[in-house]
Formats: C-alpha cells, sequence, structure tokens
C-alpha cells in the first residue's frame, strides 16, 4: 500500500470562509502549483481531520467536492488518490484569479490601505456573500 504524503494545512478558524473551504482550496492550490503529484496518495479522513482537529464529516465533505471536481478520486479501502490532470480551464481560471487579486492589491496598496485593512474587509464581504447565498438556496 501507498504511504500518504504529508499534507500541510493552515486553517483560520477566524475567517469567514468555511473549514471546509480552506480545505479545498488548500488541497487545489498545491495540486495546481505540483506541490502534489498524480498518483499521490493524500491522508485518509480521520487522519487530516485529527491533524487539523477538525470534525471528521468536515474533511470528508472537502474530499467529496475535490472527488466530484475530478481533482482527487477516493477508492474505497485503498485511499484517496490525485488525478492525472487538473481540468485544464480550472487551471486558467485560477492563474486568472492571482491575476486579477494581485492588480486589485496593487491598486489598494497604491490608495493606501494596509493588508490587515484589506483582509478585515475582503473577510467581511466574503461572510456577507456567503449569508446572501445561504438565504437564497
Amino acid at each position: 500500500m501507498t504511504e500518504a504524503v504529508p499534507l500541510y494545512i493552515e486553517i483560520d478558524f477566524r475567517s469567514g470562509i468555511s473549514i471546509t473551504d480552506q480545505i479545498v482550496e488548500q488541497i487545489y492550490d498545491r495540486i495546481v502549483l505540483g506541490e502534489l503529484r498524480t498518483g499521490e496518495q493524500l491522508p485518509t479522513v480521520r487522519d487530516l481531520a485529527r491533524q487539523l482537529k477538525v470534525n471528521f464529516n468536515t474533511v470528508a465533505r472537502a474530499y467529496r467536492i475535490l472527488d466530484q471536481a475530478g481533482v482527487i478520486n477516493t477508492q474505497h479501502g485503498r485511499g484517496t488518490y490525485i488525478l492525472p490532470d487538473v481540468p485544464p480551464q480550472e487551471t486558467e481560471k485560477s492563474k486568472e484569479l492571482d491575476r486579477l487579486t494581485r492588480d486589485f492589491l496593487d491598486q489598494l496598496e497604491r490608495q493606501g490601505f494596509n493588508n490587515a485593512e484589506i483582509q478585515a474587509v475582503f473577510r467581511r464581504n466574503l461572510r456577507e456573500r456567503q449569508k446572501m447565498v445561504e438565504t437564497n438556496d
């Protein structure tokens, strides 16, 4: 049996971003950046939940999202593995998002905003947006 690769994920419990989304984003980012490679095995749901000190169902939900997106594949009784290719449109989409974000941050910096102000306002807006989405469901 293949050994799972170490997975370093930082969870910000005070963030307006759900823990599930933080796990999904960080795993996805590591795949796109080549830090996680095709065929590598991820930690079990239980092991990652224990490592992050979060509920088992939270990690299971994150893995399910990545599985449905075609990024990973869970083989019952064998483990969870990185699939050969992250869908190209997602990679291009994430590159465009990175570019737009950097441009936006540069613009805010030129206007005199500091990182703490930007993060606070950004997180507040993410929370408000999430509440709107939840109330519209």
